[in-house]
């Protein structure tokens, strides 16, 4: 298979009339000029032929949240992200009852197991997101499902294997022990729904956390210290992982969580390398504006989606985005100087990295996994391959 007549996005730069051949579900090699003879050609119509996305927050789509704890509605938000070009996925848990969290897992190990590219993104793991988050910062997620870390719960989570992204408020009590129990397993360790303070993040960073979720959504501030720990003001989260290079962090681009001088700001000061691309989209992706529950649909919490973002009913805070990561790749050039193979790189190499599974997948190099996308000039999503195989949608 020799994916031809397109513009080939690597990490740090773009190849012009370029092709990719592919065999046996790799990536064989990446050249220019004529395309080998012999195989099947995929032609790009001049548009752009990318790795496929790895979305490392994310809650569901098409109806389904990855909280159902169902395999049919697992199968269901995977197919939705393929769509807009997520190859590989780590579906998101929200809080909820140790019994949610524990048919949520079970209904993801299946799904992955099964490793069908009818079943769409591939699933590398579950990202372990709550319950454990600060009783102030647990925005739209279900308020009783939240907790302190419970050594006992969070082991036996673990022994399930399918954990490989690990979240935990670094003010909790037991949080620098979740975090060394996470680091133990190779999972990537971060700290969101927080108020911690530099003190607190150093802290945790000692333990072996990496990662901030969604920066500046359900974080500490300057601001927000002042008002938990009066004076002197404290350093919070967003200068701790500006400070340290070590540090990773996210961003939701769906033009409506963050503005284009922050998007801009982030991929400035923390670079293509240290900054990915998410879409912690809930069951309302491609599905029409009106009222879904947030996790569970028995008894999550009611969210509104008017079609380009989700937000608590009510008070206007937002909850949750409603769109693919196309679109977040789209916001990131239309919106921010960054050329289009750092925009690329946050969509998939370095959640990848991040991740642990970049000898496998994430960027175009030879040997790796076939999972590509081809592009149109506008960066909208006309085809999608997965490992090799196309995604019939």
């Amino acid at each position: 298979m020799v994916f031809h007549n397109g513009i080939v996005v690597l990490p740090d730069r773009v190849l012009e009339n370029a092709f990719v051949e592919c065999a046996g579900g790799r990536i064989r090699r990446i050249g220019r000029g004529r395309p080998p003879r012999g195989g099947e050609l995929v032609d790009a119509r001049g548009g752009y032929i990318t790795p496929g996305f790895v979305d490392i927050h994310v809650h569901g789509g098409d109806g389904a949240d990855f909280m159902d704890g169902d395999p049919a509605a697992v199968r269901t938000a995977c197919r939705a992200h393929s769509r807009h070009g997520t190859t590989t996925i780590f579906p998101t848990t929200t809080t909820g009852a140790p019994a949610r969290i524990t048919a949520m897992l079970r209904a993801c190990a299946e799904v992955k197991q099964a490793g069908s590219t009818a079943d769409g993104a591939r699933i590398e793991g579950v990202h372990f997101y709550g319950p454990y988050f600060a009783p102030d910062k647990v925005g739209c997620h279900p308020a009783e499902g939240r907790r302190d870390p419970d050594a006992r719960e969070y082991r036996r989570h673990f022994a399930t294997g399918v954990i490989r992204i690990a979240t935990c408020a670094a003010e909790l009590p037991g949080a620098e022990a979740f975090y060394r129990a996470a680091r133990r397993l190779g999972c990537l360790v971060t700290c969101g729904h927080s108020n911690a303070t530099w003190a607190e993040m150093d802290r945790a960073f000692r333990a072996g956390m990496r990662h901030v979720d969604h920066f500046w959504c359900a974080m500490s501030s300057v601001a927000s210290l002042r008002q938990r720990c009066g004076t002197p003001m404290q350093a919070s989260m967003e200068q701790f992982v500006l400070a340290r290079p070590e540090m990773s962090t996210e961003v939701i681009a769906d033009g409506h969580h963050l503005s284009s001088e922050l998007l801009e700001f982030a991929w400035r000061q923390l670079g293509p390398r240290r900054l990915c691309l998410v879409t912690d989209a809930n069951r309302a992706l491609d599905q029409p504006p009106g009222r879904y529950r947030f996790g569970c649909a028995e008894d999550g919490e009611w969210i509104e989606s008017d079609g380009k973002v989700g937000f608590v009913p009510g008070g206007g805070a937002l909850a949750s985005s409603v769109v693919g990561l196309d679109t977040m790749v789209r916001n990131m050039a239309r919106l921010t100087p960054a050329p289009l193979a750092d925009v690329v790189r946050m969509a998939s190499l370095t959640p990848a990295e991040r991740a642990g599974i970049a000898a496998e997948t994430g960027s175009l190099e030879k040997g790796k996994r076939a999972d590509l996308l081809v592009l149109d000039r506008r960066l909208r999503v006309r085809r999608v391959f997965i490992g090799g195989a196309e995604f019939a949608g």
